[in-house]
């Protein structure tokens, strides 16, 4: 949530780096496998699309989103160091964009915040022009690719775990609107520094590898989602 991170950018990279020098160091005393869940934002504002493993990215190292992708990036260099130096068990995953019953109402994230502000009829806020686009994976379909890939031998990755299929900000708050039932209104809101423009998974490497893909559409996710947060509002 970049509200939350960008809260205390410090801790955010320490908790990056440092929490993962301390479990990699676990791991290689235990011998144990070790996953590191990691990000999309390793990729940062792409300037290719869609997103393969093999792109390096485009991160601002100074910006406000850098204490999260940066502490990504270094420790994803961790994690393969760790195993090029010292033979750990490492498996690294990408996550884009995920949701799904039991987040957090006020974590600052796209999905929740359109669903709150519509079950409460309250206008649904975007940021930019909302043409910018993301891919929105449920939870379930993350949970199955971590598995596989724990699961997989002799692959470390890293490897997206994402759902290709690419929304505009627009579109999902449009969706949002029409399956709650709400008379909520659309604002706009100046785009918040180092926004990426677009982000969409290239899964074909975890096709292959982990013989995974997300089985679950936006609109069957959204009403688990939409019923979770009915039920607590």
């Amino acid at each position: 949530s970049p509200p939350h991170y960008q809260f205390d950018p410090i801790h955010t990279v320490k908790t990056s780096v440092l929490g993962a020098l301390n479990m990699l160091g676990l791991a290689k005393r235990c011998k144990a496998r070790i996953l590191q869940a990691s990000t999309s934002e390793v990729y940062g504002d792409p300037v290719v699309h869609p997103q393969p493993e093999t792109y390096w990215g485009n991160v601002n190292p100074v910006g406000v989103r850098s204490c999260y992708d940066e502490g990504k990036r270094c420790a994803e260099t961790l994690f393969m160091d760790y195993r090029r130096m010292n033979g750990v068990d490492i498996r690294i995953i990408r996550i884009f964009n995920t949701y799904g019953p039991r987040m957090n109402p006020n974590d600052g994230r796209v999905v929740s915040n359109f669903i709150v502000q519509a079950l409460k009829g309250e206008d649904i806020t975007i940021y930019g022009t909302g043409r910018q686009t993301r891919s929105f994976q449920y939870v379930d379909d993350l949970v199955e690719g971590m598995v596989r890939m724990m699961n997989t031998e002799g692959f470390s990755g890293p490897v997206n775990l994402g759902n290709p299929v690419e929304f505009t900000m627009l579109e999902l708050a449009e969706k949002v609107i029409e399956m709650t039932g709400s008379s909520s209104k659309t604002v706009f809101r100046p785009l918040p520094l180092d926004d990426p423009a677009q982000r969409k998974p290239d899964i074909r490497l975890a096709g292959e590898k982990l013989g995974w893909k997300p089985n679950i559409p936006l609109e069957k996710g959204l009403e688990k989602t939409i019923a979770y947060f009915r039920s607590i509002l």
